[in-house]
């Protein structure tokens, strides 16, 4: 008995095979990857809403520019009104210590997070009446200078809740430095300074003492408000000075175009520490740029509003610098600058 039974042909074989290259290519496939999102689209954690009590003493525009670069600072890190990450409260004690008095306590009375203190007299005001808020400084001296430090073992510490961005009193030394290059022949240096303001009266302390070791003449008188500045640089110009400092306080901060006026009519280049300055008509400065003051205190805020960590942020030096000149003061002077100096 015979099986009809019939081979496969070469056909059927190639058929089989390629069936299942088929279906071992379709299991064996890599899942397909979803494309990665571009770092910048990734969602970044919320911040949370933070409320900033801003305090200056003085209307005054070189302090301005120190407060728009605090503010210019925070957008850049992602607080600001717009954003609905940062409130911030501005008040101006128009050289008023009762209305300051005022205004600190009502931002403690808020609770505010931080307290951002645009010079001395805001800063030590602030300090007195709380320590659990953090105090940023800015356009003030080191803790030491005013005598904020108190001694621990070996170490010198600032209160706790003191941060920010601060000067040392090297200005001084920079400015006698640039007098002597600036003005060779200068013999006798006019100033004017707030007896009632510590940092006033520091630094004149370290004046004197620089100007004896350059065998320069010092013509000083103390004032208390603004009212005075007109009386006390007339009286200094009648000394006739060579150079008139302008020391860096509030009361010459407010009183500025009064001393510019004065020195003007008599002639009388006006050096200083401070840059803003040179924009109102000193002569020519070397020292801190107050719009990035404020932008490096700004910084430093920012950086605790991340953290929550206060003492990591601390207190450090102010770190822009600049030799800077008025041109169309120095024409009218026929001063000639130093060739590094910017004009402004």
């Amino acid at each position: 008995m015979t099986h009809n039974h019939r081979s496969p042909t070469f056909g059927h074989i190639m058929l089989l095979i390629a069936f299942g290259i088929v279906i071992c290519t379709a299991g064996c496939a890599p899942k397909k990857e979803e494309p990665k999102k571009p770092e910048s689209s990734i969602e970044k954690p919320a911040k949370k809403p933070v409320i900033i009590g801003f305090v200056q003493p003085v209307d005054d525009e070189t302090l301005d520019e120190a407060r728009r670069g605090f503010i210019d600072a925070l957008k850049a890190r992602g607080y600001s009104d717009s954003a609905g990450t940062a409130k911030i409260i501005y008040q101006n004690a128009q050289n008023d210590i009762p209305a300051l008095n005022q205004i600190i306590d009502k931002f403690i009375a808020d609770k505010v997070t931080c307290i951002a203190a645009n010079a001395t007299l805001p800063m030590m005001t602030a300090l007195k009446k709380t320590k659990e808020i953090p105090i940023f400084m800015m356009v003030g001296p080191a803790p030491t200078i005013n005598d904020l430090t108190i001694k621990q073992g070996e170490n010198v510490k600032a209160p706790a809740n003191l941060v920010g961005v601060y000067e040392t009193l090297a200005y001084i030394d920079s400015s006698i430095a640039l007098i002597r290059r600036a003005f060779p022949n200068a013999k006798t240096i006019g100033v004017i300074f707030n007896s009632a303001e510590p940092n006033s009266t520091n630094a004149m302390g370290e004046l004197r003492k620089k100007c004896k070791q350059n065998n320069l003449k010092l013509e000083e008188r103390s004032i208390t408000s603004t009212a005075e500045t007109q009386q006390a640089v007339q009286a200094i110009l009648n000394k006739k000075p060579d150079v008139f400092f302008a020391l860096p306080d509030n009361l010459v901060f407010a009183s500025f175009e009064v001393i510019l006026k004065e020195t003007s009519e008599k002639k009388v280049p006006i050096v200083t520490s401070e840059i803003g300055l040179v924009k109102r008509g000193a002569t020519i400065a070397y020292g801190a740029d107050f719009y990035m003051w404020g932008y490096q205190a700004g910084e430093a805020a920012a950086e605790y509003f991340d953290t929550g960590d206060l003492v990591a942020v601390g207190l450090r030096p102010v770190r822009v610098r600049k030799l800077v000149h008025n041109e169309k003061r120095a024409k009218e002077l026929g001063f000639t600058p130093p060739p590094e100096s910017q004009p402004m």
